[in-house]
């Protein structure tokens, strides 16, 4: 399990949600929390992320099988 932590831009880039949709996400509790890294600063935990991803891609494959 890979337990780095990435920037909320490569979080963009991987998911390709605007800052402000992962916002919202992050609100309704429908992504991983952030980690808080400074005072003004927040990371993910790239695992969790990775499997955020993982869980949308068996949604959509479960979905198309029915």
């Amino acid at each position: 399990m890979n337990n780095s932590l990435i920037r909320f831009p490569e979080v963009q880039k991987r998911t390709g949600y605007s800052k402000a949709w992962l916002y919202r996400l992050l609100g309704e509790n429908r992504f991983p929390k952030p980690v808080k890294i400074g005072s003004r600063s927040i990371a993910f935990v790239e695992s969790e992320i990775n499997a955020w991803i993982d869980a949308r891609i068996a949604e959509r494959d479960s979905a198309g099988a029915n």
